[in-house]
């Protein structure tokens, strides 16, 4: 499954969070953000004295009204701002409720006929609990059901944790299947019974979509501090409305309510719930949900990642790796015999065989339209295929399965023969039998595949200062290979969930955050345990609600993203609270000056930015502060760029260019402002 990318500013999304904007106007939707709460508690305190010197026709409704028109227009910007995030979220949403019809299932019209009855498509999401499905081979099991007949072979390697083929059958404790799977071979019919509308899908929609969203702690710390310097603030204002009393100098509410609002960290107070948002959308960017912002902040610090081994690290199926000949057979036979033999084997493992021999052992694929040939196809019930040609019988499949054909056991079976099976197993592989005519001609060797580049990948989680350890169920033989061939830095062999969940919490317990990929109901435990837990969408239901991500390309290493994403999300929150705090620095410059000008002349000054009037110096500095907020969305959404670089290097470049900046860029903008006002004769 992939998500469509969405444009960083979408038309349609800028449209509707334009209305989106209005609609949050409402108090009780205000009042999550206490600085833009505060906000528009002045800006409608200035616009109910505008009113009402409009009504008794008093002086200065130019200025009053302006200055109201862009308070409102700063909490609007503000509101903007989370719209857009949000409305990102929303379009997610409907790209992902369009993919619910994609997977079609086969309603059987008369579930208790024979197989080959009628059946009519249907998009898996509309099942409702007791339909009968009909699954044949290639299929997609579409929803959690029971089978109430027919046998097949199925690929459920995301509930075990192993990825050998399991047979799911009719009757006793083989019927239940899980949706998702992949049936190999052969049929079945399965009677749903997940209840409509919970489904893994079901909920990410409602996630993405879902306009409430927890804050995580480091944005609630973010939020006391941004409201204890509003307090703050409103306090000192109020205390210079008796200094200017004191010293005679004309102050109206409107000048004071000016103050304020440029004084308080309006800046990341508006962008503050805009930027949690979009650390999540960048996720579900890089097809990674997050049903939690706090996951998204603690990837950024995460020290250890642990790795289930089949389905993340290694492919789900086995896949043919050598073709091995027993005495006088060379093994270009056994590879041209295993080809022959694999031809109409439409499992994972049949197509391995099939391009192991045409690669690597360079057989070329016979015509066998012109031989006449006869397929024996794979079934869960001789657990062997092959094919009848040129009076050859040729066939391959599980070793106690072909040596009862021919009549053998492992015991009577040939030294050498014997010999290489037990190795085989012995490493963790899986040995399939190879005969020609009734007689033993080789080994087909399965094992289990790295998947291609995951070394690589390793390598730079570990440069991040990442430990990466493998997670198996596996011998420690095998589980060594496996390790060393991965690149991770330690193993955990025959793990149990106990297992696990055990290491988790001995790391947690030494103050490490902990990170762990995984796609079975056996790392259920573990991923609910840590502090990141990334399931993948090949998995279970459970593996799934345990993990607060779910990665849907299924690829472990995708924490590297994760993990830069989360730091993106901290730098970012930093480095926007840098800067609205820096730019404050720049407004004490315009505006206190020409509040008390006229009564303290030296305060002149400071007016180092010549603005032309006391009224523009206000006008200029509450248009800037509105107008930054806007300027900032599309960074807020997009997010700081993360480089791999040390705290300290970090934190310089922290404060050079969002320090720095947050006190050059306003002196600017509010003396740009103030010319223009100047010019169309705004005051």
């Amino acid at each position: 499954m992939t998500i469509k990318a969405i444009p960083l500013l979408d038309v349609g999304i800028l449209r509707q969070s334009a209305r989106d904007a209005f609609a949050k106007l409402a108090p009780r939707k205000l009042v999550r953000n206490p600085v833009m709460f505060v906000t528009a508690v002045v800006a409608l305190l200035v616009t109910l004295l505008f009113v009402r010197d409009l009504m008794t026709g008093r002086g200065g409704l130019l200025f009053s009204g302006q200055i109201a028109a862009w308070l409102w227009f700063t909490v609007l910007f503000a509101n903007f701002a989370e719209a857009i995030a949000e409305g990102r979220g929303k379009a997610h949403a409907d790209a992902l409720r369009s993919t619910r019809s994609e997977t079609q299932a086969k309603l059987l019209l008369h579930p208790d006929a024979p197989k080959d009855d009628l059946w009519e498509p249907k998009a898996a999401d509309l099942l409702e609990l007791g339909d009968v499905v009909l699954v044949e081979a290639g299929d997609t099991i579409p929803a959690d059901g029971e089978v109430i007949e027919g046998i097949a072979s199925v690929n459920e390697s995301a509930v075990t944790g192993e990825s050998a083929p399991v047979i799911r059958e009719s009757g006793g404790d083989r019927s239940a299947v899980t949706g998702g799977t992949v049936v190999i071979s052969d049929w079945i019919k399965v009677r749903v019974t997940a209840e409509p509308g919970s489904s893994f899908l079901d909920k990410m929609i409602l996630l993405v979509e879902g306009a409430e969203r927890q804050k995580t702690p480091n944005e609630l710390a973010l939020s006391i501090l941004l409201s204890g310097m509003t307090l703050i603030f409103l306090i000192a204002v109020a205390t210079l409305w008796g200094l200017a009393g004191y010293s005679d100098t004309a102050l109206s509410i409107t000048v004071l309510v000016a103050l304020l609002v440029t004084l308080i960290p309006t800046t990341i107070g508006g962008l503050l719930s805009a930027i949690g948002i979009a650390g999540m959308d960048r996720l579900i960017r890089f097809n990674v949900m997050a049903t939690s912002g706090r996951a998204v902040e603690a990837a950024g610090d995460v020290d250890t990642l642990l790795l289930d081994k089949t389905g993340t690290i290694t492919y789900g199926n086995r896949l043919a790796t050598a073709f091995i000949p027993v005495p006088g057979i060379t093994d270009s036979e056994v590879a041209a015999t295993a080809l022959l033999s694999s031809l109409s084997d439409e499992t994972p493992e049949g197509r391995s065989i099939v391009a192991l021999a045409k690669g690597q052992y360079r057989q070329s694929e016979p015509q066998l339209a012109e031989m006449q040939a006869t397929f024996i196809p794979f079934s869960a019930q001789t657990r062997i295929s092959g094919v009848d040609v040129d009076g050859r019988s040729i066939r391959k499949g599980a070793v106690d399965a072909v040596l009862k054909s021919l009549g053998l056991t492992m015991a009577t079976a040939p030294a050498a023969f014997r010999a290489e099976v037990e190795s085989i197993s012995r490493s963790g592989g899986t040995p399939l039998a190879v005969t020609d005519t009734e007689k033993l001609i080789g080994v087909i060797h399965l094992k289990d595949v790295v998947k291609p580049g995951i070394k690589e990948r390793f390598a730079a989680l570990r440069a991040m200062g990442i430990k990466t350890v493998m997670v198996t169920g596996d011998n420690p033989v095998t589980a060594a290979a496996i390790a060393s061939e991965a690149g991770v830095d330690d193993y955990i062999a025959e793990a149990t969930p106990e297992d696990k969940l055990a290491y988790i919490k001995s790391e947690q317990a030494k103050g490490r955050l902990i990170a762990m990929c995984g796609d079975g109901t056996n790392d259920a435990p573990a991923l609910a345990q840590a502090d990141v837990g990334i399931a993948m969408q090949s998995g279970t239901q459970a593996a799934r609600e345990a993990g607060n991500m779910v990665d849907l390309d299924s690829n472990p290493t995708k924490l590297i993203e994760v993990t830069e994403i989360g730091k993106q999300l901290l730098m970012t929150r930093g480095s926007l609270t840098t800067f609205s705090i820096a730019n404050d620095v720049a407004k004490y410059f315009a505006i206190i000056p020409a509040l008390f000008l006229a009564t303290y002349p030296e305060l002149g000054a400071l007016n180092i930015m010549g603005l032309a009037t006391p009224e523009s110096a206000i006008l200029s500095a509450v248009i800037f502060n509105a107008l930054v907020i806007v300027a900032l969305i599309p960074l807020a959404l997009k997010g700081i760029t993360y480089r791999p670089i040390g705290a300290a290097a970090l934190l310089r470049r922290n404060l050079l260019v969002y320090g720095l900046g947050g006190l050059i860029v306003p002196f600017v903008g509010i003396k740009l402002i103030d010319l223009a006002v100047s010019a169309l004769w705004l005051v």
